[in-house]
């Protein structure tokens, strides 16, 4: 079971980030398109924050004792190359004591508009047992989100205590894809869902190819 949480659809500072995110002018400057992506990640983190579990513990101060709660489980924050790397970074300025996994996916296209999915690097910290949050700005088909979590977590063969799906724009299709392909319950947490895919796969009308925006056009 997949439990969806579009977080523009109510009214937050979330929702003018997500704005400059789109813009074709604003967009233009890649610091701010990063900064966007990283503030978006860091308000995205502390809504999630809010579901965790949480422990009673002590903490002396120079004046006595008071006791306060903290997080209960160890998070291990994963990303996708490369638009994922300054969306990731906010995540971990919030969840700072996080563990880390990082992976590798590529589109490989065939003939026309068809391609793979390429899984070619995974990284990662313990999954087992932990709060798993795996973020990536555009969810498209859904498809290497899929890959990348059946990378992660061996097929199956790895069980996280629950994992934490975030994107910042996602087609419909793309979140059905994930609804109905996923092997384990999620949470995915998405800033606006677009209705179209054009023919090559891109969210209409998104906001362009997050990669090249935040660190220039890929070579031929």
């Amino acid at each position: 079971m997949v439990k969806i949480i579009e977080l523009g659809a109510t009214n937050s500072i979330i929702n003018d980030f997500i704005a400059e995110l789109r813009n074709v002018e604003i967009q233009n400057d890649r610091m701010r398109f990063r900064k966007n992506l990283e503030r978006i990640g860091e308000l995205t983190a502390y809504e999630i924050s809010k579901t965790l579990d949480y422990k009673d513990i002590n903490i002396t101060t120079p004046l006595g004792v008071k006791e306060t709660k903290t997080l209960a489980n160890q998070i291990v924050l994963g990303t996708i190359f490369r638009a994922g790397i300054p969306f990731h970074q906010g995540f971990l300025n919030i969840f700072d004591k996080a563990d880390n996994a990082f992976i590798a996916a590529y589109r490989k296209y065939q003939k026309g508009d068809d391609f793979d999915i390429m899984v070619e690097y995974c990284a990662s910290a313990n999954i087992e047992d932990n709060i798993l949050i795996l973020t990536d700005p555009m969810l498209a088909t859904g498809s290497s989100l899929i890959h990348c979590i059946n990378r992660l977590l061996e097929n199956g063969d790895i069980h996280p205590k629950h994992l934490h799906l975030s994107a910042i724009i996602a087609s419909k299709e793309g979140v059905d894809y994930v609804k109905n392909n996923i092997s384990t319950d999620a949470t995915l947490w998405v800033g606006n869902i677009d209705d179209e895919l054009t023919a090559k796969s891109y969210i209409v009308p998104g906001l362009g190819d997050a990669g090249d925006l935040a660190y220039g056009p890929k070579g031929e």
